[in-house]
């Protein structure tokens, strides 16, 4: 059994696609280290911020840590307050916004795409 730890202030940055707004960091797998089943992202949605609608490319879960998110999932508005969460499969099309005026924290867990071959 390994355990690999990705420090808070050394979490990889990326710049996921279609996002407005937002700090994403890399907890967990692609540029944090390897994974086998799933990758973990941490999101900072300041006021305004925006992931703009787009279908899950693979299962995702949501977890509010802090603030509030407006999630649109298939045209069902829903506000996720501090430690809601919710369970998208894949395709679901869904945008996330941060309606507040202060800024909102995301824990993101998505599957990793299936191997080819």
């Amino acid at each position: 059994m390994t355990a690999r730890i990705t420090r808070a202030d050394a979490a990889p940055r990326y710049h996921p696609p279609r996002h407005d707004g937002v700090e994403a960091y890399r907890l967990q797998g692609h540029e944090a280290g390897p994974t086998e089943t799933f990758w973990v992202g941490l999101s900072i949605y300041q006021p305004g911020g925006q992931a703009i609608t787009s279908a899950a490319g693979q299962e995702t879960v949501y977890v509010v840590l802090d603030g509030e998110l407006t999630i649109d999932a298939d045209g069902v508005i829903h506000v996720l307050g501090r430690h809601d969460s919710v369970h998208l499969t894949k395709g679901t099309v869904r945008s996330v916004r941060n309606e507040c005026d202060t800024p909102a924290t995301l824990l993101v867990t998505i599957a990793n795409p299936p191997m080819s071959g």
